[in-house]
């Protein structure tokens, strides 16, 4: 069978601190053409430069759904970009045979100055899409996007949400044959990301070709039947999801216990740092089951904001939700007045609670029913067992499940 897309000894490479090209004349262009070589040696000299994606090569078969997995700056959202034809490579090949759809960025090839349905209609036409085709797929868009009431307004207008309520919408109804989507479901609430999970898992059946960027082991899981791992712009694992789940929770143990967040002015809210913290104080994300870790996160309020949340939720690395905590959990009411400045809130989860196992956190800043202004899965980390009776059981084996409960028992004589 021919693949539907055959990637040959693909890289890209990057110049650090490379000015952007602004818009030229063309008496400027052609002047350009004429400095380009010695600007390339100038450039050379003067900007390091960083390969996000090295010597890459793979095909895949017509109906895969493909997880791609790895650590941030990994190369995954580059390869991705690579495929939609929105970055070019530096060197090597890429074969796409069909037509590409791709979620990467909340309102990736929107026009924000068109309506949300002016903007179906041309994502539809860019697809190669007759009208016809377009308007028979309009309504399930719209009904999926839930944003009827707001279909005809400017989508600079919008929401994140509805921006990316929309930009799943159109990219999973307009019958791509291959459909690329990065972490920015992220950005949407529970309830919509099952929805997405779920459309995904639709397309697939349909014989459509899916790649899935995400650090969600657990939906990657469910949606993957094969995966590639990434790490530092390297393919060093592709097969069975199974196995490259497991090898990238090998590998993500010894990822940092303090991140800091590059500022985007755009976000009204914006977690700067982030840390995790053993029971002595220490960054660390290899931790005793039996001792409390605690989670810092600093963050700016640019705007007032009132209603938002700090939220904290802890997985299992297989995705397996295990509790979510936020930071107005003992606010009167739920409610706080998040007034413009630098704040840092600290949350302690304690010992003995946990089972032994790999772990991740997950951080947002957001409001109930609203927007959400940020989001971030800044560790995974692994909590350890030394093999005590009281945490191990008779048998010295691990107690099952994700708990491991010091709970009470009394027993009494009755006969």
């Amino acid at each position: 069978m021919k693949p539907i897309i055959k990637v040959d000894k693909l890289s890209k490479q990057y110049h650090l601190g490379a000015d952007s090209t602004p818009y030229s004349t063309l008496r400027e262009s052609l002047m350009d053409v004429l400095k380009a070589p010695l600007r390339s040696l100038r450039r050379n000299g003067s900007n390091p430069t960083i390969w996000a994606l090295q010597d890459i090569s793979f095909e895949i078969q017509p109906g895969e759904v493909v997880g791609i997995i790895g650590r941030n700056g990994a190369g995954k959202s580059t390869l991705l970009k690579v495929l939609s034809r929105i970055t070019e490579p530096t060197t090597g090949r890429v074969e796409l045979y069909g037509r590409v759809a791709s979620l990467l960025e909340v309102g990736t090839g929107f026009h924000p100055e068109l309506t949300g349905r002016e903007n179906i209609f041309l994502n539809g036409s860019i697809l190669g899409m007759a009208r016809k085709e377009i308007e028979s797929k309009f309504e399930e868009i719209v009904e999926f996007a839930e944003i009827a009431k707001f279909i005809d307004t400017p989508v600079k207008r919008y929401s994140s949400g509805m921006y990316v309520r929309l930009a799943f919408a159109v990219a999973a109804h307009l019958q791509p044959e291959i459909l690329l989507v990065d972490e920015v479901l992220a950005v949407g609430d529970m309830s919509f990301q099952k929805k997405c999970l779920g459309k995904m898992e639709e397309v697939a059946t349909q014989g459509r070709t899916v790649l899935f960027v995400s650090h969600n082991m657990g939906s990657v899981g469910r949606l993957c039947r094969t995966g590639m791992l990434l790490d530092q712009g390297r393919m060093i694992f592709s097969g069975d999801i199974s196995e490259t789940i497991g090898r990238y929770t090998q590998s993500s143990t010894a990822s940092a216990a303090e991140v800091t967040f590059p500022a985007n002015m755009a976000k009204k809210l914006q977690m700067t740092a982030a840390r995790l913290l053993d029971d002595s104080g220490k960054a660390s994300t290899e931790l005793d089951r039996t001792r409390s870790f605690t989670v810092s996160v600093d963050y700016e309020v640019r705007m007032r904001v009132e209603g938002a949340h700090l939220g904290i939720m802890l997985d299992r690395i297989d995705g397996t939700p295990v509790c979510h905590t936020t930071d107005v959990d003992t606010a009167p009411e739920g409610i706080v007045d998040r007034k413009p400045g630098l704040y840092r809130a600290t949350v302690t989860f304690p010992g003995g609670i946990l089972n032994a196992g790999v772990y991740q956190i997950r951080l947002g800043l957001a409001r109930y029913g609203g927007d959400v202004y940020d989001y971030s899965e800044p560790f995974v980390f692994n909590l350890e067992d030394h093999g005590t009776f009281a945490t191990m059981g008779a048998q010295g084996r691990q107690r099952q499940g994700i708990l491991a409960l010091p709970l009470d028992w009394q027993t009494t004589a009755i006969g």
